[in-house]
């Protein structure tokens, strides 16, 4: 089977995207993590299909690179965004369904896509870390030193640890760096340290405003790039307005033959 993909990032988080709104592409699990292989296949921290449901623009669907069918992912959603327009889809706001739930989104002047992200209404805060659900589920651990730190091993101690393993959870390392954060991010389903995680980083900017009532906008540096949230903080660890900004980017598009 001869299949056509385009190649999306958004700040180093990179995916294969398919255009699926005529329902013909149905792929396996190792199929995808074929596609998702850096060695032998297009490479990717994640698959996308771009298909239709009824009162949407459009319906993402989002697979890790071990294959399976994942949550939420942010960057992977500013990117199908960005796919949709490239693609015939042109809106002023974009209205999409995502596994956990509707989404708006929309491109501004300098390229950058804005994502409505879920509400949140629960923080755990413990002595040295704090979890929340951004779409995904993030542990947040606060850092001096973010260069200084082994993310993979150490993340991969805290995702597979008695606690996080059966489900997984996504591990954020998180250092504030006067007007902005600095998150490096290990992903659960790609089992190593991303360039970058939408999701990691909205609970990264959670975490730092949960002590600052009202609308809150936090700059985010990531080893992929320069991203934006901004969300409005109602007390109580309820958040709301949850806003993800960043590129993007097209890389290239192509066709691979699929066993």
């Amino acid at each position: 089977m001869e299949l056509v993909f385009s190649k999306y990032q958004g700040t180093g988080n990179d995916f294969v995207i398919l255009d699926n709104r005529d329902g013909s592409i149905e792929l396996s699990p190792s199929q995808i993590a074929f596609l998702c292989d850096r060695r032998k296949g297009i490479g990717a921290d994640g698959l996308m299909l771009l298909g239709t449901a009824k009162g949407f623009d459009f319906s993402m669907t989002y697979y890790n690179a071990d294959g399976n069918e994942g949550s939420m992912c942010g960057n992977g959603g500013r990117c199908l965004v960005q796919f949709a327009y490239d693609n015939g889809i042109h809106k002023e706001h974009y209205h999409f369904i995502a596994v956990d739930g509707p989404h708006e989104a929309s491109i501004d002047h300098t390229g950058w896509v804005h994502l409505k992200m879920s509400n949140v209404d629960a923080v755990e805060h413990a002595d040295q870390f704090f979890v929340t659900n951004t779409g995904s589920p993030h542990y947040i651990q606060m850092v001096e030193d973010i260069d200084a730190v082994d993310v993979f091993t150490l993340g991969k101690s805290i995702r597979y640890n008695d606690r996080f393993a059966k489900e997984g959870i996504n591990v954020n390392f998180v250092a504030q760096q006067k007007d902005q954060l600095f998150v490096r991010t290990y992903e659960r389903g790609v089992e190593n340290e991303t360039y970058s995680c939408g999701t990691g980083v909205t609970a990264a900017a959670i975490v730092a405003c949960i002590n600052k009532l009202g609308e809150n906008k936090v700059a985010i540096e990531t080893l992929g790039g320069k991203l934006a949230v901004s969300l409005n903080n109602k007390g109580g660890n309820h958040f709301d307005n949850i806003w993800l900004m960043g590129p993007g980017t097209f890389v290239f598009k192509g066709t691979i033959h699929l066993k």
